[in-house]
């Protein structure tokens, strides 16, 4: 058996306790004070593993964290893991989630999405640094706290350690039963359609009014029409509100819109069609706002190389490794747009991502942190 496998299976035990630990720090996103705690365990590991810890302030969010782990040499260029910390769960999900092993699996929120791949990474680099291997690279673990509601304070981050990086590995979870990496992802855009239109009494004069209801649907409408499945290109209204009572025209109508795109090149199309909407009824207005936060993660020789390199030393660890594109997106976004190779999806195998069954599956942690270790160590001994 692989070495760094069969030493990382001896550590299961230890790796689900971990686990537990991260997921029963709960970390919403919209909680400053929880995700910073979280951040704090996961701060102090890192020190305890050697690392030169770096906290980045945030004023809106929690602080994101940066794990510098040395090389023995001054290299130019680093090896940079991407992993968040904020969940998605609010605070008090526990309550009716709690932390659960049951058939093979850990249950609990943020446990696949993406606190194991935390775990992961941490344990791939604590036996890189105990086989004692040479590396040439620096390798750097960027946690930021704010990937589920689009990055807003660490992108700049993100960016910044992805200009300076050699390749970046993004530990989100494993896509599917058996573990695919992610070697595409769409971008993301939010929109915001607002229509105002004129009040009336319902059955009194409803000809004096101009429903602002009824506009917006005809825009969502069209707007759903801009979707080109061969492309990639999807655009879904998720949240619609408007009106005041069942005997009013209503006045005012907004939607919230989600937009994904498969290539970049067609972000400024969509965008252009968006806030470009005129009104059917031309006695009601209509305003767009928003716009694409995430660029699309579009499949690059660079990166199928670097994914084909991945699947080589999967092999004797007896994965066999698959790839797919996702319409999610990840902080990987970012630097794939920079040009810089990514691949996604290194972290646990599970499901359940954003869902009440979300968990992973406990012996394929091991494997997976083995799988990590070792391109770590490809990479950075070149």
């Amino acid at each position: 058996m692989d070495p760094l496998l069969k030493a990382l299976q001896h550590q299961q035990r230890e790796m689900l306790a971990m686990l537990r630990q991260f997921v029963e720090a709960e970390s919403p996103s919209t909680s400053k004070a929880a995700v910073d705690h979280c951040g704090e365990i996961i701060s102090k590991i890192a020190q305890q593993m050697g690392a030169r810890v770096r906290l980045f302030p945030s004023r809106n969010t929690g602080n994101h964290l940066r794990a510098e782990f040395r090389s023995h040499s001054k290299p130019s260029r680093q090896i940079l893991l991407l992993a968040h910390m904020d969940t998605v769960w609010e605070l008090g999900t526990l309550g009716r989630m709690p932390f659960r092993v049951r058939q093979g699996r850990a249950y609990g929120p943020g446990a696949y999405d993406m606190k194991a791949g935390i775990v992961v990474a941490l344990f791939a680099l604590r036996n890189l640094q105990e086989l004692g291997l040479p590396l040439k690279r620096n390798v750097v673990l960027l946690v930021n706290a704010d990937e589920e509601i689009g990055s807003p304070s660490s992108r700049p981050i993100t960016e910044r350690e992805g200009r300076r990086s050699e390749c970046v590995l993004v530990v989100e979870g494993a896509h599917g039963p058996r573990g695919a990496l992610k070697t595409a992802r769409k971008g993301v855009g939010e929109f915001e359609v607002r229509v105002q239109g004129r009040a009336a009494h319902a059955g009194i004069e409803p000809e004096k009014g101009a429903s602002a209801i009824t506009e917006l649907a005809k825009q969502l409408l069209y707007i759903e029409s801009l979707a080109d499945a061969t492309r990639g290109i999807t655009l879904s209204a998720g949240i619609v509100q408007g009106g005041t009572r069942s005997n009013v025209i209503p006045a005012e109508a907004v939607a919230k819109v989600d937009a994904r795109i498969a290539r970049a090149r067609d972000a400024a199309r969509i965008e252009k069609r968006l806030h470009g909407l005129r009104p059917f009824d031309r006695r009601t207005s209509v305003t767009v706002t928003g716009g694409f936060n995430r660029p699309p993660m579009e499949r690059t020789a660079q990166t199928a190389a670097l994914f084909e390199r991945a699947r080589r030393l999967a092999r004797p660890l007896g994965i066999s490794l698959t790839e797919t594109a996702v319409g999610g997106g990840s902080d990987g976004n970012f630097t794939a747009a920079l040009g810089v190779p990514t691949l996604d999806g290194l972290g646990a195998v599970g499901d359940g991502a954003h869902a009440a069954h979300e968990h992973v599956v406990i012996c394929e942690l091991p494997r997976r942190a083995a799988l990590l270790a070792h391109l770590i160590a490809s990479l950075a001994s070149e």
